[in-house]
């Protein structure tokens, strides 16, 4: 019996070991699968994995879907040309009006908003390359933000003159943090009417949310606009009170906004909106020896000044009587509390929509002049203002002039204002300090870049 059980347990000890590396076989042949799954992303939901499996062509055989959509394009295309061409003979036809506008805002515009957000639809491109989002896009929820800040590729994959591979439209930091206000303004209809919101976007570039997105949709305009005056007769008359849309303000007409009016809606540039005063600013006298004449600063400089800026609060005054000279001047304009940008508009002058956080968007030593007025005074903080100037200084040219107009302050602190206008070291073409009243005192000088050769 002893010799018998050598057979049976060299058997058994053969199938342990049989059981054995089977089992280990196993166990390899499991954590070999285990490992192209989680190669392929298996485990964190890739979209790649069928196209690790299958490729592409075993994913989408028989069915593109990029395909269909251009399909469904060409035919809302086609239909949105069909009823332009509707209208157009509605147009000519005289057919009554309510048809023709039910038309266009309640069927034209939808289809040709449905084909704008349509043509945005595409598949991810299957490739070796990933899209990386930015992590500003994840800020946002509201589609059109996303859609504006995501970075725009070159559609020939090729360098573009810019230099640069991709375009990013650029929002300013502080629009994060005013998230609510910015998703509400850009939350529209492509290709619709946008919102009268223009104070939403002002009061967004105010507090450094600038410049703001562009959007795809339609300016909304006064419905009775009216073609403006003849250039002869602009310059001095206040406009048309159809062409401004006054549903933001106090007033509701140029009229209302007289300087005798106390609820006019705004404080600075009080009278700025009577033409007969404005023609007296900056060519008669007065009593004040802070008030320079505009003659005796272009004679500084005769014939070297041919553009510039007018840094302030205004409606145009100074440009018009500058562009009876022959020297265009752009004027800087925020509607604060009246429509300061339509009147500069209207009157046949040129205004610039900017805030004091903004930098200039001109190029380095361009300006013949810039010239400050009405805004820039002693409320303003030191450092911003130290920013301001130096923004000043880089659009001025060599040779160029900076006329300070009636600048006030606190007597106390004129001193620190002096220093940061007398530390670029400009020379001193003029130079007075009056008293305002009690406690405060003016400042109006004409100061002159230095040339600073390298």
């Amino acid at each position: 019996m002893g010799r018998s059980c050598f057979p049976r347990c060299g058997f058994a000890r053969i199938i342990a070991w049989l059981q054995l590396v089977l089992g280990i076989l196993v166990i390899v042949v499991s954590i070999s699968s285990l490992f192209r799954f989680y190669s392929a992303g298996f485990f964190v939901h890739n979209e790649d994995i069928c196209r690790h499996f299958y490729g592409p062509k075993d994913v989408y055989q028989g069915f593109d879907i990029n395909d269909r959509i251009a399909e469904v394009l060409t035919t809302i295309e086609n239909l949105h040309k069909k009823l332009e061409m509707n209208l157009q003979q509605m147009e000519k036809s005289k057919t009554r009006l309510e048809y023709k506008n039910y038309l266009e805002v309640e069927v034209l515009r939808p289809v040709y908003s449905a084909y704008t957000a349509l043509k945005q639809l595409r598949l991810p491109k299957i490739g070796n390359g990933t899209v990386k989002e930015e992590s500003l896009i994840d800020t946002f929820t509201t589609e059109e933000i996303r859609k504006y800040i995501a970075p725009k590729e070159n559609r020939i994959g090729k360098i573009n003159f810019y230099g640069t591979e991709k375009i990013y439209n650029t929002i300013g930091h502080a629009c994060v943090l005013m998230k609510k206000e910015l998703e509400e303004y850009m939350d529209y209809d492509i290709g619709s009417y946008c919102k009268d919101d223009w104070n939403l976007a002002q009061k967004l570039m105010v507090n450094g949310c600038d410049p703001l997105p562009r959007r795809r949709c339609l300016t909304r305009a006064s419905k009775v606009y009216q073609k403006p005056y003849p250039i002869n007769e602009s310059l001095w008359k206040l406009p048309d009170d159809r062409n401004v849309r006054w549903g933001n303000y106090q007033c509701r007409n140029f009229g209302c906004l007289s300087g005798k009016n106390p609820k006019r809606g705004y404080t600075k540039c009080i009278g700025c909106f009577e033409m007969e005063k404005e023609k007296l600013k900056w060519v008669t006298n007065t009593s004040l020896q802070v008030d320079f004449l505009i003659r005796d600063v272009l004679a500084i400089k005769p014939g070297q000044i041919r553009i510039g800026l007018d840094y302030g609060v205004g409606t145009g005054t100074f440009a018009a009587r500058m562009r009876e000279l022959n020297v265009t001047i752009v004027s800087t304009a925020l509607n604060l509390g009246a429509p300061f940008n339509e009147i500069i508009a209207l009157r046949g002058l040129i205004p610039l929509y900017a805030t004091l956080n903004q930098r200039l968007p001109f190029f380095d030593n361009t300006m013949d002049l810039i010239h400050t007025t009405g805004f820039l005074d002693g409320w303003i903080d030191l450092l911003l203002m130290d920013f301001i100037i130096f923004d000043w200084d880089r659009v001025l040219r060599p040779g160029g002039l900076l006329w300070i107009d009636r600048f006030f302050c606190n007597k106390k602190d004129m001193e620190d204002y002096t220093y940061m206008f007398q530390q670029l070291r400009y020379k001193k073409h003029k130079w007075v300090i009056a008293p305002k009243s009690q406690h405060q005192v003016y400042l109006s000088a004409v100061l002159e870049k230095p040339p600073r050769a390298i």
